[in-house]
């Protein structure tokens, strides 16, 4: 079975990605298609002080920190829905679509790369969020990243 990675953030950029798998891959039974999300670390507000905790400080951060989790993961429903769907329109059934996220990341690109790395995928698709400066385009730093890292990987960026 073909294994893809398309990489989404909930951007139109990414959404153009998942669109464009749908468009090629349509049709395609052998198939396997990952939306996958990098939920942000957690924001420096929820740290350590600098002191050492009391329990009660502790289990007070600590019920903070995962309702700020439980709200990220809520937010993923309707991305993973907008994307889920485009591919539905566009021929690939719901049974060949899986969702995954990671949490805690320090590194949106390192996370890409480990999942891609770690499970086998043939290839990996992103959209590029870049601006046109001069004569050159700069790409987002993620997908830079990615493209200067990702040996060995077929990468697909979709504009």
């Amino acid at each position: 079975m073909k294994k893809i990675l398309v990489a989404i953030d909930g951007t139109p950029c990414s959404l153009k990605a998942v669109d464009y798998v749908g468009q090629q891959f349509s049709g395609v039974n052998d198939l396997e298609i990952t939306l996958f999300y990098v939920l942000p670390y957690v924001p420096a507000a929820f740290w350590d002080d600098g002191h050492i905790l009391t329990e009660e400080e502790k289990e007070a951060r600590k019920k903070v920190v995962d309702k700020w989790l439980l709200n990220q993961r809520m937010r993923l429903e309707p991305i993973f829905r907008e994307a889920s769907e485009a591919l539905a329109a566009r021929g690939i059934r719901p049974e060949q679509v899986t969702i995954r996220s990671v949490s805690d990341s320090t590194d949106v690109a390192g996370s890409i790369l480990e999942e891609v790395r770690s499970r086998d995928y043939q290839t990996l698709v992103m959209g590029r969020c870049g601006r046109l400066q001069g004569e050159r385009f700069l790409m987002g730093s993620v997908t830079t990243k990615i493209i200067n890292q990702g040996a060995g990987i077929a990468i697909c960026v979709v504009e």
